[in-house]
């Protein structure tokens, strides 16, 4: 029998703060090892916090940003690690870093930005168009980010139906509000029976400004 421990790390990012969350993330890191954990996961944009906005507009920030994600793939010998960052290639992407013993392997980048309510990510981001899915213990794995999985199609269609992936890891900074919950555990269950495969959800905690 297969077996996968996962550990879901749903942290409490400050927005700016690189160094202070990456210690955080570090952290875990280290108690992720002590528990036994194959893979574990961080949420979207925890090197940041989210929603970073403006700060997304300094170079300085996007450079600090890659450079914490490679100081925490070197401490992720012996486990594998999918932490949420700024990726870029020409323009930058909300992403998810697939760290693996010590290295950055590969990236995934948001397919759908949001662009209502308190969302405004499609101002300072680009799509990613580019799918994949990675073998962990003979467990095919697809990786999406917040947004990505509220909808019915693809990423998750062609990672799980096309792809072969049994297990979906969610990667999210989804804001609460009142009856969220039940509607998002329902939308969750539907992804996971639609697919025939097992979804993960890892969500940022805590609160920034109005979004808790």
């Amino acid at each position: 029998m297969r077996t996968l421990r996962i550990g879901l790390c749903q942290i409490n990012t400050t927005v700016g703060d690189i160094e202070g969350n990456t210690k955080k993330i570090l952290d875990y890191i280290a108690k992720g090892k002590k528990m036994g954990a194959d893979l574990l996961a961080f949420p979207e944009m925890a090197v940041t916090g989210y929603p970073p906005e403006d700060l997304l507009f300094m170079p300085k920030f996007i450079e600090a940003n890659l450079k914490a994600i490679d100081r925490i793939a070197r401490a992720t010998t012996g486990l594998t690690a999918i932490v949420g960052f700024v990726d870029r290639d020409g323009d930058i992407f909300n992403a998810a870093a697939l760290l693996h013993n010590g290295k950055r392997v590969d990236s995934y980048r948001k397919s759908y930005l949001p662009n209502y309510g308190v969302f405004d990510e499609d101002r300072y981001l680009q799509p990613g168009k580019e799918n994949f899915i990675f073998t962990l213990k003979s467990t095919p794995i697809g990786i999406s980010i917040c947004e990505d999985i509220w909808y019915p199609g693809d990423p998750i269609r062609t990672q799980a139906l096309y792809g072969g992936a049994e297990l979906i890891i969610n990667i999210s900074s989804s804001p609460y509000h009142a009856g969220k919950w039940a509607a998002r555990e329902k939308m969750i269950a539907t992804r996971a029976s639609d697919n025939g495969a097992i979804v993960a959800l890892c969500n940022l905690v805590g609160g920034q400004d109005e979004l808790v």
